[in-house]
């Protein structure tokens, strides 16, 4: 394989420039793409449509992002080695001019002149020709404690804000009842107060008041009730308070949380109470990166409208798709990134032999995408418990623990980052 990289590389530098297959956003769909194509597309082009991959990331690390209500806590959770990982060095075995990593922010794509226009890093802008483009910018949380918001460096910098206030702290507010609404009052919870007793279904007299606020009739919405409840009452025994049917209508100051993450905020309800918050934390749900795409070319909650099936941007030109919270396929879930992968980069492959005029008879079908809607989640609550479900599976607290409660999945992202969970092709 690699024999066949460096003649085709070597003869490209005496022939015409390389194609760009450029890919936006660096975290699970991106670099799960890049690696796919690398190893098991871009070699197998014919020689006079040699291209090179090109990824486009706001953030020059990737970073295990579901572990972040544990993570903002302290660096002691987890191996920061592990936790964040250098972007670059992960394509340093492919060969030389096959990849190239920019740190820079897609501003605006233009379809039709297939271009792309990103600011980069040192504020710059730049035009980026493409052949073939793959939007997998992922989607921002509310809260800057939650994901990336730009580089590493600002996710580092507020967690820092945030510890910095979290040993004065005598109120929490998180509101969100979604999975990481609760991940972090039960992280922050179990370390400021501590868990109940065996025999105790609720922790008394708890150091800090941490109070959990949703909108609907129960937490975690996407589980069964009985598995709601059940949560709840994990997060009782870790002093959490949960107010339900509320939402909420006022913040003052209005910046808290979603920009300093360490502001006392007092927050209004909607029946007219209010909440007092040393800390506030909002955790209510994503918004997708996609600022920089047509609206023509979006969904009503601001995905890019996406082929469920084939995963191209059919309203677009050719050669375009998009994968990942960003698009509008699946509902946004990093385990529905995984199945995706070998299908989009199988019909990418198929539109780059086309486009190189080899003859369809030869190359097969599109490769078609299914979405697996069979109940899957899984919400750790605290540092020992946990419930959800797998493939419509209730599991038992013990194994939510044991696949993704003790580190957030950070047990998997080594084989990911690296490629060699794309080592074959599927």
């Amino acid at each position: 394989m690699h024999g066949v990289w460096k003649r085709t590389m070597a003869q490209n530098t005496t022939k015409t420039p390389l194609k760009q297959i450029v890919i936006l956003g660096g975290s699970y769909g991106g670099i799960s793409t890049a690696h796919y194509l690398l190893k098991h597309v871009v070699p197998r082009l014919p020689e006079n449509e040699a291209c090179q991959v090109t990824l486009i990331g706001a953030s020059s690390q990737a970073m295990c992002r579901p572990a972040c209500p544990r993570a903002l806590i302290s660096d002691d959770m987890f191996p920061q080695n592990r936790l964040f990982v250098g972007i670059a060095e992960l394509f340093k075995q492919y060969p030389k001019g096959s990849f190239r990593f920019v740190q820079g922010t897609a501003m605006h794509l233009d379809d039709t002149n297939r271009t792309v226009a990103v600011t980069l890093s040192d504020g710059g802008p730049k035009i980026f020709v493409f052949h073939a483009l793959v939007i997998a910018t992922g989607a921002s949380t509310n809260s800057p404690l939650l994901g990336l918001h730009g580089d590493a460096g600002s996710l580092r910098a507020s967690w820092a804000e945030f510890r910095d206030a979290l040993p004065a702290a005598k109120s929490i507010v998180v509101v969100g009842g979604g999975p990481t609404g609760v991940e972090t009052a039960a992280e922050l919870g179990e370390y400021l107060n501590g868990r109940a007793g065996l025999f105790s279904s609720k922790l008394a007299n708890p150091t800090v008041r941490i109070t959990l606020v949703t909108s609907g009739p129960r937490i975690l919405w996407y589980l069964p009730p009985s598995t709601a409840e059940t949560a709840e009452k994990y997060l009782a025994a870790v002093g959490v308070n949960v107010i339900k049917n509320a939402w909420v209508t006022a913040i003052e100051p209005s910046d808290a949380g979603a920009v300093k993450v360490s502001a006392k905020a007092k927050l209004a309800l909607d029946d007219g109470t209010t909440l007092d918050a040393d800390l506030y934390i909002p955790a209510t749900g994503t918004t997708p990166n996609t600022s920089f795409v047509q609206k023509s070319l979006q969904t009503q909650d601001g995905r890019v409208n996406t082929n469920p099936s084939t995963l191209r941007i059919d309203k677009s030109g050719p050669r375009i798709y998009a994968i990942g919270d960003a698009s509008s396929a699946a509902r946004p879930a990093i385990h529905l990134i995984f199945p995706a992968v070998p299908v989009l980069c199988a019909n990418i492959k198929r539109d780059l032999l086309l486009a190189a005029g080899v003859d369809e008879s030869s190359i097969g079908e599109d490769r078609i995408f299914k979405e697996d809607t069979r109940e899957t989640q899984l919400v750790p609550v605290g540092r020992s418990k946990g419930v959800g479900a797998a493939m419509g599976y209730r599991l038992l607290s013990f194994l939510v623990w044991a696949i993704k409660g003790r580190d957030y999945w950070l047990w998997t992202t080594g084989a990911l980052w690296s490629g060699r969970q794309w080592a074959k092709e599927s």
